[in-house]
């Protein structure tokens, strides 16, 4: 049998105030714009949550449990749920409640926080599982770093803490003339398994479903299935791992998004060697066909697949580094406030909108940015960042 695992991240960051600036730095705090923070969110439950819940509920039920999913969602994006549309979080409460969702652990607020400091990451992904179990009463096997950052050193830590596979990109610098579709072992690792994007499969859908320039323009859930059933004899699994506001919000409606992925099970299931399995139930199935060796950081982002959306130019550097330095003043207040707001600041999105690369990959840069120039996210950071700094240490101080 060959699995077909679908993986969903659900994220939506807490978009900064652009109004403060300079002249409000030790005047006030009003960091966050939950305008349009509310805005955003509301918007895209309704066109991309609230209906394809539905959508997956469906087909949950149509097929009797044979389809199967599984979602990442941030705490960041959990915490805009309760505030902002509550009904979004009841609704994947009932996709939990059928048995056929798995939830997947990851850290928090959305960080890069393995690459600066193990210790928030470690607080990060143990505050992850907490919500989750609080939410949907599952703690999580599987573990997904921030958009899909991963290396042996990670894959280490992760089986360290207990998990039992966890999700990469099944990049080209990595794989070679291996295949992403089979399961890994990370190396050095002893029971961890590892789970690879298939990219190519998974940016059809993702990136290239409307692109009317394509040359498989417009593609059918048959189409896409006879694409998947293509892999029998040579695979194991297929992992489709991509954005959830795939559906609905980066694809609209007009483009045929829902009909495709309500047709789809059914194309999938036609062939009788293919089923619908989690990322936990292809780990606990499967059997690692060799280690996968990643010394250096790879991630599902741009052309490159490495870490330079959000680090490499000076802007974004500085940021970062100065971000990270707060760390242990910031928890010496033993103020819950003060420590959220700093993690709120090192959700990836601040630095990704501070990126400098606007060449092949710029109109998905570019995507939900509220900012005009990488110039104006940096100094909108900063300012706030200055005045936290000010607070904790006027605070430490007393």
């Amino acid at each position: 049998m060959i699995s077909v695992c679908f993986y969903f991240q659900v994220h939506q960051p807490m978009r900064l105030n652009q109004k403060y600036n300079f002249f409000s730095l030790g005047k006030d705090h009003d960091y966050r714009d939950d305008a349009v923070n509310r805005d955003i969110m509301r918007k895209v439950a309704h066109k991309c949550y609230l209906p394809a819940n539905r959508l997956m509920l469906d087909l949950i039920n149509e097929f009797k449990g044979k389809f199967r999913i599984s979602y990442s969602i941030t705490g960041v994006a959990m915490e805009q749920f309760q505030e902002f549309c509550p009904e979004v979080l009841e609704s994947f409460r009932e996709l939990a409640n059928t048995g056929c969702v798995e939830f997947i652990g990851e850290t928090h607020y959305h960080s890069l926080s393995f690459l600066f400091s193990k210790k928030e990451f470690r607080q990060e992904v143990e505050m992850h599982e907490r919500v989750l179990e609080e939410f949907f009463g599952s703690k999580p096997v599987t573990f997904r770093n921030t958009e899909l950052i991963y290396n042996n050193e990670l894959a280490l830590e992760i089986e360290k803490m207990g998990y039992k596979a966890i999700i990469a990109e099944g990049a080209d610098q990595v794989l070679g003339w291996r295949s992403p579709n089979f399961v890994y072992q990370p190396a050095g690792c002893c029971k961890l398994k590892a789970l690879l994007k298939n990219y190519r499969l998974s940016d059809d859908i993702a990136f290239r479903f409307s692109n009317r320039d394509w040359n498989e323009w417009p593609v059918t859930s048959d189409t896409f299935a006879r694409w998947v059933h293509a892999i029998a004899g040579n695979g194991e699994v297929v992992n489709l791992f991509m954005d959830y506001e795939t559906i609905g919000e980066h694809q609209w409606e007009d483009t045929g998004i829902f009909k495709f992925f309500k047709a789809l099970p059914k194309a999938i299931l036609s062939h009788d060697d293919f089923i619908f399995q989690t990322p936990a139930e292809v780990a606990a199935r499967l059997t690692p066909v060799a280690q996968l060796d990643v010394p250096h950081f790879t991630s599902w982002a741009d052309l490159e697949r490495d870490v330079t959306a959000w680090l490499g130019n000076p802007m974004q550097d500085q940021a970062a580094e100065l971000a990270y330095a707060l760390e242990d003043r910031v928890l010496q207040t033993k103020d819950d406030d003060l420590i959220a707001t700093w993690r709120e600041l090192l959700t990836s999105d601040h630095f990704y909108y501070m990126c400098t690369k606007w060449f092949s990959d710029g109109d998905v840069h570019k995507y939900f940015n509220p900012y005009d120039t990488p110039h104006q996210a940096f100094i909108t950071y900063m300012n706030v960042l200055n005045d936290l700094t000010l607070t904790v240490n006027r605070r430490l101080e007393n």
